[in-house]
């Protein structure tokens, strides 16, 4: 791609594993794969915590948004990085790029605040079982559910905005699945300062902050069930919080491995993405939403009692109407 200027960048061109032919027909089978779970899995647990009343409660209201985020990331990107295989065009419009990358700093730090309300939620169950109806009445669990997503999204428009108003004069060639924000930044011919800062500042905002906020949750969780004399009732009492815990480590040690990890080089010493940098971005984005709804399936057993029910309510409505 030659040199262009601000004007003229109406499209970027998404390489993704262009270079790796012999592993674009595997990774689309998988990711398609992974994709279609994600919209099932997410799927039944969005369905069965709004249709049975036994689920109306803060811990599944909070995993049914959880959910629905996660149909919402992955649908951002996905759908788009699955066509590219087939097809030879590989290009996404400025206008589509800047959607993207909305879409995912908004779904990124809504999680990120979602999972510590989420620990909250345990921490009231937990430690304060007395008052928890009082702590988490329907007002305040569905006010820091709305505050996640405005979070987010604040966020989102403050980062999306800085990153596209600014001049790319460089190639349009994005070295990326997607339009991350860090590889579409690499095409930008000015000063990237502020962006810099706004995102560190929003990394300890939605990053730091909330790990903290879950470390110092469930600090008082252990302690409170190291408390409870009976091993039944310890049992019982980690369980409520086993599935969410998970969920934390998952999401937040992809993240860590992601970005903590040394930077792959060739043999000048030059940084670039290798295709293992890729593979592992790709990874993060599909196989995180993935798990969650698997491991609240196989973990919870009110959501797999749940969809038995409503399997079970199906098959009898259809056995009634064949008579």
């Amino acid at each position: 791609m030659g040199k262009t200027n601000q004007s003229s960048v109406t499209e970027f061109v998404l390489l993704g594993l262009s270079g790796y032919p012999e592993l674009e027909a595997i990774y689309f089978v998988m990711v398609l794969c992974m994709y279609l779970v994600i919209l099932l899995g997410n799927g039944i647990i969005i369905i069965v915590s709004v249709c049975d009343s036994h689920l109306h409660t803060p811990m599944y209201f909070f995993l049914s948004n959880l959910s629905f985020l996660d149909i919402c990331y992955t649908s951002s990107s996905i759908p788009l990085f699955l066509s590219s295989f087939l097809t030879s065009q590989k290009t996404i419009s400025f206008s589509g790029c800047g959607v993207q990358m909305f879409l995912s700093f908004a779904m990124g730090a809504t999680e990120c605040v979602l999972l510590s309300m989420m620990a909250f939620d345990r921490y009231a169950a937990i430690c304060n079982p007395l008052r928890y109806s009082v702590i988490m009445s329907k007002t305040s669990y569905m006010s820091m559910a709305a505050g996640s997503w405005i979070a987010g999204g604040v966020n989102s428009v403050l980062q999306t905005s800085l990153a596209m108003r600014l001049p790319f004069c460089g190639d349009n060639v994005i070295n990326h699945f997607t339009c991350e924000i860090l590889a579409v930044l690499k095409l930008v011919c000015a000063d990237i300062s502020i962006n810099v800062i706004s995102m560190v500042i929003a990394n300890v905002i939605f990053l730091v902050v909330p790990v903290l906020f879950i470390f110092v949750s469930y600090v008082f969780i252990l302690s409170t069930i190291l408390k409870i004399p009976s091993a039944e009732g310890k049992r019982k009492a980690f369980s409520t919080c086993s599935a969410h815990l998970t969920v934390v480590i998952i999401f937040y040690g992809t993240i860590l491995f992601m970005y903590a990890k040394p930077k792959a080089k060739d043999f000048s010493g030059t940084d670039k993405v290798q295709v293992t940098d890729k593979i592992i971005s790709l990874f993060y984005g599909v196989v995180t939403p993935m798990l969650n709804p698997l491991i609240y399936n196989l973990r919870n057993k009110d959501v797999k009692e749940a969809v038995k029910n409503m399997l079970c309510q199906k098959c009898s409505s259809e056995g009634m109407s064949m008579l």
